[in-house]
């Protein structure tokens, strides 16, 4: 394929709302007086919005199968939403949740489910633990905690098995933290969870609905937000980058059917796919051990359509936990009007792969059947189906996030965020402030577009 060849000041790799944020930046520094600058996103897909994906059914009902929720202090992602003016709304928390555990059925209210005394007293004290080792773990240097080294030899599932004596809250919370992870405990390291932790403010925040990470939805989908970031950008659909060459003078971006020269190049892939762009040079040994070290987690969500969300009149929320599956944790995910009824299950870590291995048929049956344990018959018949998962995704390979192994934080952390010659990293990986989500995504965008503008020369006055 004969290859078109362009220059600009900045390419942006990947428009995802990191990239998107990155340019949008850039674009926003150059109205307000820096040197003018062209900007060129190129994006694999063919659509923007990364790991945020809405799409419209054949009922014409909107559903989220990507990142979709404004946490409470999710104060980037608050801000860009008012920019655009896009509204929300509170996520549907009325009435009983639903705790489906070792085959009983109860409802409960609040965060934290019905269990034994002694297993509520085991959740309550090892994330009272949890919460407060977070706070030592510092945000823009996890690596220099007091107790790093010792913290990032060991899985968060073996600080589990050492540290929390019942066998039901050890399940409870390791149930909890795949939702938020998307892995299994015993995959990435205690340093890595504490720091997530403290990132999201604390366990109870990550995990809640009010007043936690999944307080808000947007009307419409979240991905109106990716769309409306990307007008007015060059932004280039269906430009996959294969080859990086960069000097201290620049880069050159070899994409599909395009070669773009650039000053300055911020890349938001995931670790992953960053591992299978080549790069001449190659990059400094602990960039590479990052991209080649951090695996994806593994997520999916299962929608199901119904005429009207008929939990509601059993007054339940549509929320359920259980330690059966595949869907371990559902949510009311049905629009601000009330109808039509969706009901949300979440798949994550090996059940998320295990879900994976079947047809799609045999998806929905394994998952309709799940959501009638918990909310009875009437889930068996939705008008439609439909799920997402996104280690199928060639362009994410996983979700929400990439994490870290054990070991791999204090060894190579610190090139996390350093830039490379002439190249910059951002993404949700790389924030600070909510690492994980979209409105670490953000920020990390805004971090590198401040890093890239340092380094062009401002406009001449006069």
């Amino acid at each position: 394929m004969s290859e078109n060849e362009e220059s600009c000041d900045v390419a942006v790799l990947g428009a995802g709302f990191a990239g998107l944020a990155a340019a949008v930046a850039i674009a926003d520094a150059c109205k307000a007086g820096a040197k003018p600058c062209k900007v060129v996103v190129l994006e694999a897909r063919e659509r923007v919005g990364g790991r945020v994906y809405t799409t419209t059914l054949a009922d014409g009902t909107w559903v989220d199968l990507g990142g979709q929720w404004l946490g409470a202090g999710q104060e980037r992602l608050a801000h860009w939403l008012a920019r655009y003016r896009i509204a929300t709304y509170p996520t549907w928390t009325k009435g009983d949740n639903v705790l489906l555990w070792q085959g009983q059925r109860t409802r409960y209210r609040g965060t934290i489910p019905k269990l034994p005394l002694t297993a509520l007293l085991g959740v309550a004290w090892a994330q009272l633990r949890l919460d407060r080792m977070a706070k030592q773990v510092p945000l823009e240097a996890p690596w220099q905690a007091r107790k790093a080294a010792e913290w990032d030899a060991q899985s968060f599932g073996s600080w589990l098995a050492n540290n929390v004596g019942s066998e039901q809250a050890r399940q409870l919370l390791s149930i909890g933290m795949e939702t938020v992870f998307a892995e299994h405990a015993n995959n990435y390291s205690l340093l890595h969870a504490l720091f997530y932790i403290h990132s999201g403010k604390n366990t109870d925040t990550l995990l809640g609905s009010e007043g936690g990470a999944q307080e808000t939805r947007v009307r419409g989908g979240m991905q109106r937000l990716a769309e409306a970031m990307a007008q007015g950008l060059d932004v280039r659909l269906e430009r996959p980058v294969r080859r990086v060459q960069w000097s201290a003078d620049g880069a050159v971006v070899h994409c599909d059917g395009l070669t773009v020269k650039a000053a300055r190049v911020i890349l938001t892939l995931p670790p992953p796919l960053c591992s299978e762009v080549a790069f001449e040079p190659p990059l400094p040994p602990s960039r590479q051990a990052l991209h080649q070290g951090m695996p994806m987690g593994a997520a999916g969500k299962c929608v199901a359509i119904y005429d009207e969300p008929f939990w509601r009149k059993a007054g339940l929320s549509g929320m359920c936990v259980s330690d059966e599956g595949p869907c371990h944790v559902t949510f009311d995910s049905s629009p601000p009007e009330g109808k039509p009824g969706v009901l949300l299950g979440f798949v994550e870590a090996d059940g998320a792969r295990e879900l994976g291995k079947q047809t799609e048929s045999e998806r929905q049956k394994s998952v309709l059947a799940c959501f009638a344990k918990y909310f009875g018959d009437q889930a068996l018949t939705p008008r439609i189906y439909v799920d997402k998962l996104w280690e199928h995704d060639p362009w994410a390979r996983g979700c929400y996030g990439a994490f870290c192994p054990p070991g791999l934080l204090l060894a190579h952390g610190p090139a996390l965020r350093q830039p490379t010659g002439p190249l910059h990293f951002a993404g949700t990986e790389t924030a600070t402030v909510w690492s994980g989500y979209i409105d670490g995504a953000l920020s990390s965008g805004e971090r590198a577009a401040r890093e890239v503008l340092g380094h062009l020369s401002p406009r001449p006055s006069g």
